[in-house]
């Protein structure tokens, strides 16, 4: 009987020791990837589902469906070790081996999309003459049209008054 208890309480303990690895892996994704807060959200739930399971899983597996005590206090001294011992070390490695794939994988994709890098150069500056004439000749004939305008305007500003000047000399004659 004491030696089955003491069996119960290891594997409630082991069992804190894998919640502190699950907590620890969802920290390992947040300190690696940026997330949006609903995917943290997201993550939390998860969480707490799978502890739930865990949970759950070794209480019906291993006393028979029976809750005491004993085994919520040996999840936190598992939780507790695991936490003050071993979860610094664990989430240092892991953050390091993310970035170190991370950053593999993003040399690797830059050393792939070279060639596709190189081909674009080449063809902007090819294309980029031609692009800058048109462009050019363009924004000359519109500052064209826009002096032409900016005279038009004038000259029809200067034929209003000039209108304005004759029709009031019409209208009132000066009396000498």
């Amino acid at each position: 009987m004491v030696t089955n208890q003491a069996y119960l309480f290891l594997i409630f303990i082991i069992n804190g020791i894998i919640i502190g690895l699950l907590f620890d892996f969802f920290r390992i994704l947040r300190k690696s990837f940026k997330t949006k807060d609903i995917i943290t959200y997201i993550q939390d739930v998860l969480f707490w589902i799978l502890t739930g399971f865990t949970i759950l899983y070794s209480t019906f597996t291993f006393n028979n469906g029976e809750i005491r005590i004993f085994m919520f206090i040996a999840i936190l001294i598992g939780i507790i070790f695991y936490m003050t011992l071993i979860s610094t070390y664990i989430i240092k490695i892991n953050v390091k081996f993310i970035n170190l794939i991370k950053n593999i994988l993003r040399k690797t994709f830059n050393i792939l999309l070279s060639p596709f890098k190189w081909i674009y150069k080449i063809l902007k500056n090819i294309l980029n003459g031609p692009f800058n004439f048109i462009k050019n000749k363009l924004s000359n004939i519109l500052k064209s049209l826009k002096i032409k305008k900016y005279n038009f305007i004038t000259n029809f500003q200067k034929n209003i008054k000039s209108d304005k000047e004759k029709y009031n000399k019409t209208k009132n004659p000066v009396k000498n």
